[in-house]
């Protein structure tokens, strides 16, 4: 038979069994979820990390019944990951989503940290290696992809011509750079200055070809979407604000054969704007539904909204 406790181990077990309870009491309910930032957690992050973001890129998550497709985060044209999914990457995995994101189209111009500013090209082959890398350890079959600005562009030309139709279930874009931009009216005015050639050279000499590649006017853009939209297999939706001032005119983000939603038909007075997007309330709630339940009928409350800029 085992002893009995004496009374020295009597007291140290009691002792454990308080301190076990105080540091119960003292644990906030919801300590492990991921901090949800801001605007001030963005700007933090743009500068000292750059590649790292609250709730992304935990490589033992393992998709759930729930949600059985792993997220894809694809960050904007002169950002990073750190910085563009300050809100969005906490906010998914604290929903319950395996969350990753990848920094993409660097060149000797970024230093490390502004990113979008390669060939769109070879930031698509970028893209396809990162979901392959996904879905090989998490096990998934399809991942979803979000992506704001250019990264709700970019994944086209995975999805189209890199083999990633297969690969995708929801494509999500936020204000994408679909169809090109007139960045309010200045590349109309470069257009009737006969100046577009030589703003092509510049920025594909001074490695920034990605920024040409978004020009209404580019090559590229009529030659991605001169075929249609969208394509068999990924559930394509986009988000986009009236009040875009860099994606112009804010119609060009829309998509024949998506589920487009205007941010201000849900919320009227929502004044956000191209980069507010990635810390908007009502974007987020949205973004949440679509990855999640997909109530039809779906509006936000409108509350929380993002910069106006």
């Amino acid at each position: 038979m085992p002893k009995p406790f004496t009374r020295r181990g009597r007291a140290v077990a009691a002792l454990l069994t308080a301190v076990s309870l105080s540091v119960a009491a003292a644990t906030p309910v919801g300590a492990a979820e991921h901090p949800v930032g801001g605007l001030d957690t963005a700007i933090g992050n743009f500068f000292f990390s750059p590649g790292a973001v609250a709730g992304a890129n935990d490589w033992s998550c393992r998709p759930t019944a729930e949600h059985p497709d792993p997220v894809v985060l694809v960050h904007a044209t002169m950002v990073n990951l750190g910085a563009n999914w300050a809100t969005l990457s906490p906010t998914l995995a604290n929903e319950g989503h395996c969350v990753f994101a990848c920094n993409y189209g660097m060149t000797w111009l970024s230093a490390g940290r502004v990113g979008g500013l390669g060939d769109i090209r070879d930031s698509a082959a970028t893209l396809r290696s990162f979901v392959d890398r996904v879905l090989q350890a998490t096990g998934a079959a399809r991942v979803d992809l979000v992506g704001h600005s250019q990264g709700g562009m970019m994944p086209h030309y995975y999805i189209e011509n890199l083999g990633g139709a297969a690969k995708v279930d929801t494509f999500v874009g936020l204000s994408p750079s679909n169809h090109g931009t007139t960045l309010s009216g200045l590349v109309d005015l470069a257009a009737r200055l006969n100046l577009i050639g030589f703003t092509n050279t510049l920025l594909w000499t001074v490695g920034a070809p990605g920024l040409q590649q978004q020009m209404s006017t580019s090559s590229f853009q009529r030659q991605l979407f001169g075929n249609g939209d969208t394509v068999p297999g990924p559930r394509y939706v986009v988000l986009q604000t009236r009040h875009d001032a860099v994606v112009t005119p804010h119609t060009n983000a829309f998509l024949q054969g998506a589920e487009n939603i205007l941010v201000q038909d849900q919320c009227p007075n929502d004044t956000v704007g191209h980069v507010g997007m990635f810390a908007d309330g009502p974007v987020l709630q949205n973004v949440v539904n679509e990855l999640g339940p997909n109530v039809p009928g779906f509006r936000a409350t409108c509350t929380g909204y993002g910069l106006p800029l």
